[in-house]
């Protein structure tokens, strides 16, 4: 059964390594989490998001195991549609003094030119 999700403008412009339209307030902040002992800086917390969302490279350098096949379809708002490469369950993410179990779909982005910009995990 194939499943498909609808991401929302700021995720799909991320995916797609374009910014955003500017806003006063975009109403998904970054926060700082920890996965597997490394600290990732801006993890963008989207309360809107249906699936949470990392990159196949950051995937790699967290070392988090094997992928699972998914028939997951991610549908972005300008209604191109990415293939992840798999999930990944049960991921323990700390946030402060909170700890997490959180399920990620794997996908292969491009390369980021504006490390400012750079917002590598989606929760």
């Amino acid at each position: 059964m194939n499943k498909k999700a609808f991401l929302t403008e700021q995720v799909s412009a991320i995916i797609q390594c374009k910014s955003p339209v500017k806003y006063k307030d975009s109403g998904c902040p970054t926060i700082s989490v920890m996965i597997g002992g490394t600290i990732v800086e801006k993890a963008l917390l989207d309360l809107g998001a249906s699936v949470n969302l990392l990159p196949y490279s950051v995937y790699k350098q967290l070392g988090l195991g094997e992928l699972k096949p998914t028939s997951i379809t991610l549908s972005l708002e300008d209604r191109s549609v990415k293939i992840p490469r798999g999930i990944i369950e049960d991921v323990l993410v700390q946030v402060d003094n909170f700890y997490y179990l959180v399920d990620f779909v794997v996908l292969d982005t491009n390369p980021i030119v504006k490390e400012t910009n750079y917002v590598p995990i989606i929760l």
